[in-house]
């Protein structure tokens, strides 16, 4: 081989090794984070809303990435007996006739520790379109919460693509939150293991801007002092802290808190800086910060993997676990 061939062949292989090592440290890509988060957020999808087939559309998007990735599907069978990851939950609520979640399995790879599982969740839904309104009518839901599908898509992207972990890990997307957390609760009531071998719910909601209470590059757990959960994860690199808005009662205000209720170590991780297009049509994509929304789901991946690893069990701390009314 010439001199100048030599050189390109040098430059070409050091080159692929940069990529791999950066693709290593770095598996959520902003292009995947802002091609999922463009689409669910789309006027296309008319906001998502609850029980709606709009909210079916996005559990279908989800679910076919999730087969992309190499999951298992844990939704409803179809006629033939062959398993979708889709799962219709018919209601009897004037609010919801019938919503959708959608579930996508990555098995673990040891014997007993798979019996053990986390659950990495997002709401699907948002408010749809209001015919009252004059101009936008369409609550296109970015931040709320296409942003938390986006994590949770991801992060099933990344784990899928690496070695098995030891316990089984269960991406949710919950349907009609917006609407009383029928989907979530519908979960929560027909677990695919028991409640007490749910390691941890880790749930995310509106993590699409950062908030600049906790400054540029971390997110927040709500309830992060009623369990040694956020502390944990944050030493194995989670750039997580402490929920800067305990008046709002966050902890209480997601698909979490049904599964804390019942004893399950149930968080929401986000970034939500209460800023004013919640709950409007003015939640677009053109507000969401993806640079900042990359890093943050980058710095979840390696603390979900190492929960997935280890033999730690979360505990409520002495006088913080939730209790029902």
């Amino acid at each position: 081989m010439n001199v100048p061939l030599r050189r390109a062949a040098l430059a070409l292989i050091v080159s692929l090794l940069i990529t791999s090592s950066v693709l290593a440290q770095s598996p959520v890509l902003e292009q995947n984070v802002r091609a999922e988060l463009t689409f669910l957020a789309s006027d296309a999808m008319q906001g998502r809303g609850s029980g709606t087939v709009y909210e079916r559309i996005a559990a279908e998007y989800v679910g076919s990435q999730f087969r992309q990735f190499g999951l298992e599907p844990g939704g409803d069978a179809d006629a033939n007996g062959n398993k979708g990851f889709v799962q219709r939950v018919a209601l009897e609520s004037a609010r919801v006739a019938e919503t959708w979640n959608v579930i996508g399995i990555l098995r673990g790879s040891d014997p007993a520790a798979a019996t053990e599982a986390i659950v990495l969740s997002a709401h699907l839904d948002h408010l749809g379109v209001s015919e009252t309104l004059e101009g936008d009518k369409i609550f296109n839901g970015a931040d709320d919460d296409a942003s938390g599908c986006v994590a949770v898509l991801e992060l099933a992207r990344a784990l899928a693509a690496g070695k098995r972990p030891r316990r089984t890990i269960y991406f949710v997307g919950f349907g009609s939150e917006e609407r009383g957390g029928y989907g979530s609760r519908h979960f929560r009531d027909n677990p695919p293991v028991p409640l007490t071998q749910i390691v941890a719910n880790l749930n995310f909601e509106m993590l699409g801007r950062p908030d600049p209470k906790v400054g540029a590059d971390k997110l927040w757990l709500t309830g992060y002092e009623r369990s040694n959960l956020g502390p944990e994860l944050a030493k194995q690199g989670a750039a997580l802290v402490a929920d800067p808005h305990p008046q709002q009662n966050f902890f209480q205000r997601s698909d979490n808190y049904s599964f804390a209720l019942r004893g399950v170590i149930a968080q929401t991780v986000s970034s939500f800086g209460l800023h004013t297009d919640y709950h409007r049509v003015t939640d677009e994509v053109s507000k969401v910060d993806f640079p900042f929304m990359t890093r943050a789901i980058n710095s979840m991946v390696k603390p979900v993997l190492w929960l997935a690893n280890s033999t730690f069990r979360p505990e409520w701390l002495p006088g913080q676990a939730p209790t029902r009314n």
